[in-house]
């Protein structure tokens, strides 16, 4: 691998050619290749587990891969996941470093001028070298800027605090406000916003729609990706095992990656088609072989000899032809397949009136749901959306005002975070789930959905016990058993929480289409933009 480095201003320049990484045998980049210039943001998405982290480390020159090169041109500022708080470091010795280069600028112009006064020999070029490296990062100002990102954030001022005494989202922040103040050439950002409020977000995302160098940006923010990248790169593999670039930004990764899938479907379906089309052949060849030779009585032991062979060599060349079929395509990723979720015509399904519960709702609280309503229930963290969503869901108490579900109505809740594992296997979770259901007569018999009809989590995951999924895969399987249980009203607890964009956008289409009541409390701002009409509650 070769990664070579220089400063370059305008001619700023990332490539990377080839990339293939794998770890305990697993591969985990498998052929990447990217290039960003000044004025490109490069979004990173993917499944969790398909190395964007490990990307950006190979990008940073951290992380050696097993081939491939990349190639570097200019400075380079990093905003890890984690930041370090080390043993005695302060929140000046970290704004120090990232400003480094700043000030490594700056002594050079210093020092320029010094020689341009005692009148050395080359000291005017010199000078005016040192002027233009100053200029172009905008040196003078960069402390500055750094505080104004500091403010912006909410992040810690005090240069003498203690690192140790800040927690990661503190310290996340100090680094990313000095990263947007410092004028690196290069930005490689790692979920930048996972500790950020609504005016943090705000500020990141001007100050990278700003930024004249190239910016190479891993999130799971929607909306975040949505304003700012101008391509994306899709580590999730294609039809043919490698990852892909989108240009036009998210909205034109969404439109190509969604017509990607449909292209490997289509192949994976048309070699499906072809192989069942050979093997009815091959069939139908053994079936005359075993019956068509034999004419009917009187005819003689002639006409028997010279028929057989000739249906052999069918037989033969029928199994040959299904044989070297080769079935190259892979199946495509699982697509999320709701259940048809009924609707109640002109009943009241759930009726909550001025509901108030102890130290998490103070002001009481309505809400009226029907078949097809929909509601946004917004509001900071803390503020009880949560706590209303366990009160209309029923495992809540209310501490005043009274809630009224329709007899027979069912009621799913999705809560924010899964329950502790049990310790049993996915299937037998899910089953055990939807028999109950069935026992207590809430559900029929005739209404049970497998768990591979909802497409949300593969037959080998199923198989395993709880305890062995991901975190994404059990908030699937918790969304999985909610949606089995086909409920009239539908309760969404930061439903966006560990999903994959693809499933969270299946599942906000799905949501819209439905004949249930549906009531979501989150922040996902994308998810919050594709529901600006529904009506909204503040918590």
């Amino acid at each position: 691998m070769s990664v070579i480095v220089s400063t370059a201003r305008s001619r700023a320049h990332l490539n990377a050619t080839g990339l293939h990484l794998a770890r305990g045998g697993r591969p985990v980049l498998t052929g990447v290749d990217l290039t960003v210039s000044p004025g490109d943001r490069l979004g990173v998405v993917g499944e969790n587990g398909r190395g964007k982290t490990t990307l950006l480390n190979v990008l940073a020159g951290t992380l050696t891969p097993d081939s491939g090169s990349v190639h570097r041109t200019g400075t380079l500022g990093v905003a890890d996941q984690v930041i370090p708080a080390g043993d005695d470091r302060t929140v000046g010795d970290l704004i120090d470093i990232e400003l480094a280069q700043v000030h490594a600028v700056l002594r050079a112009l210093d020092e320029a001028a010094l020689a341009l006064a005692g009148e050395r020999p080359g000291a005017g070029q010199d000078y005016a070298t040192a002027l233009a490296a100053a200029e172009s990062i905008g040196a003078w100002d960069a402390e500055r800027r750094v505080e104004i990102s500091l403010e912006a954030l909410n992040a810690v001022h005090d240069r003498a605090r203690p690192l140790a005494g800040l927690s990661v989202g503190q310290r996340y922040r100090i680094r990313l406000a000095c990263l947007l103040g410092a004028g690196y050439d290069l930005l490689l950002l790692d979920e930048p916003t996972n500790h950020l409020d609504a005016d943090g977000l705000d500020h990141l995302t001007a100050r990278l729609r700003a930024h004249p160098g190239g910016v190479v940006l891993v999130s799971h923010d929607r909306a975040l990706l949505s304003d700012v990248v101008t391509s994306v790169l899709d580590l999730d593999p294609a039809s043919d095992g490698r990852p892909r670039v989108y240009g036009g930004g998210y909205a034109g990764f969404r439109e190509g990656s969604r017509a990607e899938r449909e292209r490997w479907e289509s192949a994976y379906r048309d070699q499906q088609d072809e192989r069942r089309r050979l093997a009815q052949d091959l069939s139908a060849a053994q079936n005359r072989l075993s019956t068509g030779w034999r004419p009917e009585k009187g005819t003689g032991k002639h006409t028997r000899a010279t028929r057989a062979p000739a249906l052999v060599r069918a037989v033969h060349r029928r199994r040959e032809e299904l044989e070297s079929h080769a079935l190259d395509v892979p199946p495509p990723p699982m697509r999320f397949q709701p259940p048809r979720l009924e609707a109640i015509p002109g009943a009241v399904l759930l009726r909550a009136d001025e509901v108030t519960v102890a130290d998490r709702i103070a002001t009481p609280r309505s809400v009226l749901l029907r078949s097809g309503d929909r509601l946004v229930v917004t509001g900071p963290n803390g503020s009880g959306k949560s706590t209303l969503l366990g009160v209309l869901a029923g495992t809540l108490t209310p501490g005043s005002g009274s809630v009224r579900r329709k007899r027979g109505a069912r009621i799913g809740l999705l809560p924010q975070e899964s329950p502790p594992p049990p310790g049993r296997r996915v299937m037998e979770v899910y089953d055990a789930a939807i028999a109950r259901l069935v026992t207590a007569g809430a559900l029929a018999e005739a209404d049970r959905v497998g768990l591979g009809q909802l497409g949300l989590l593969p037959s080998s995951a199923t198989r395993r016990p709880v305890s062995e999924l991901s975190t994404g895969q059990r908030r699937r399987l918790d969304l999985a058993v909610m949606l089995a249980a086909r409920p009239h009203v539908v309760l969404l607890d930061e439903p966006t929480n560990h999903l994959s964009m693809t499933l969270v956008e299946e599942l906000t289409e799905a949501l819209g289409a439905t004949g249930a009541a549906v009531v979501l409390a989150g922040h996902d701002r994308q998810l919050l933009r594709d529901t600006a009409a529904w009506p909204r509650l503040e918590a």
